[in-house]
């Protein structure tokens, strides 16, 4: 049991590069969907600067990181079952299959960017971003207090914290609309 922990920091170490990853990758997103409605050769130089950045992040860091957090947690969850019984943790499951449907779903928008096809707003994706940060906040309530009553307010902040993301956003799409060098 002593290589427990040693798997745990290692769990832990790939959750928060795969997080750096996904809290990344749309702000690279949204300076490629802005790139695109330049002129040339800004278009152009640009767009290829910023398709090589999200791709080694994606394929070096984002994609292997995810990997190696679910081997790392399976793994401790194989070690120590007694987790699987714990209500907390059902719910931190449902959470990370949202983490994992967030990563699939940031993947087609990936896909669709490298071949230059700009379905989605630079606006959009700055939303998108935010995706990562709720899953994150509510995975980290439920692990650190595991009483259901504790994590039920833990998710009420998330919402919370939504709103006033929302807010900040749309306070900052006013200043940028106003200037747009903001």
């Amino acid at each position: 049991m002593e290589y427990y922990n040693y798997i745990k920091a290692l769990h832990l170490i790939f959750v928060i590069t795969w997080f750096a990853g996904l809290f990344y990758i749309p702000r690279l997103f949204v300076y490629q969907i802005e790139a695109f409605h330049k002129p040339s050769p800004d278009k152009e130089i640009l767009g290829r600067q910023l398709k090589l950045m999200a791709k080694r992040l994606w394929n070096i860091i984002t994609w292997p990181s995810a990997i190696l957090a679910t081997i790392f947690a399976v793994w401790l969850l194989i070690i120590n079952p007694f987790w699987l019984k714990q209500p907390w943790m059902h719910v931190k499951l449902v959470f990370v299959l949202l983490l994992f449907v967030y990563h699939l779903k940031t993947h087609q928008f990936y896909k669709q960017l490298q071949r230059d096809e700009v379905k989605k707003t630079s606006n959009f994706m700055r939303l998108w971003n935010e995706g990562a940060t709720f899953i994150l906040f509510a995975v980290v309530f439920l692990v650190i207090l595991k009483s259901a009553l504790n994590w039920v307010f833990g998710v009420v902040g998330i919402f919370v914290l939504g709103i006033l993301l929302m807010l900040g956003f749309k306070i900052y799409k006013n200043i940028r609309s106003k200037n747009p060098n903001a």
